[in-house]
């Protein structure tokens, strides 16, 4: 398990053995090893593991296809997959992605936009104002 996922997350990376046993102290042999199950790392080395790949250390030992591998994100940054825009600009929000931010019918949302990137977020707007409130509270405290 651990170890398909070094090499799956090695050859995402385009790093040879001999350049990951570098990054982590220890010889080519080693990283081999760890690849082929005849070994696992130790949980120091699996944390410089999951910080180099940027996963986190469920993902870096959990049980993964390549697929899943491949379409992982640096760590804290999640994909749910494509939706598609309807006609009067409705989009569906993935189940998997409603689960993990407990988003639920009559939420109400916050949408924020990038102009150089285009980009959209979309946050709960509790976790926002909660977020304004503290930044007033900051800048309130800074005044004094």
């Amino acid at each position: 398990m651990i170890g398909m996922n070094i090499r799956v997350l090695r050859k995402k990376n385009k790093m040879s053995q001999e350049q990951l046993a570098e990054r982590v102290n220890v010889s080519r042999q080693t990283v081999a090893k760890w690849e082929n199950e005849e070994a696992l790392p130790d949980i120091h080395k699996c944390k410089m593991l999951a910080e180099l790949f940027q996963v986190t250390l469920d993902q870096l030992s959990g049980s993964m296809s390549e697929e899943e591998v491949e379409h992982l994100g640096p760590k804290g940054k999640q994909f749910f997959g494509v939706v598609k825009v309807g006609e009067r600009g409705q989009i569906v929000i993935p189940k998997q992605a409603r689960d993990m931010y407990q988003i639920h019918a009559g939420d109400k949302l916050v949408v924020l936009g990038e102009d150089a990137t285009k980009g959209i977020a979309i946050l709960k707007t509790d976790s926002f104002l909660e977020f304004a409130d503290l930044i007033r509270k900051a800048e309130a405290a800074e005044d004094e």
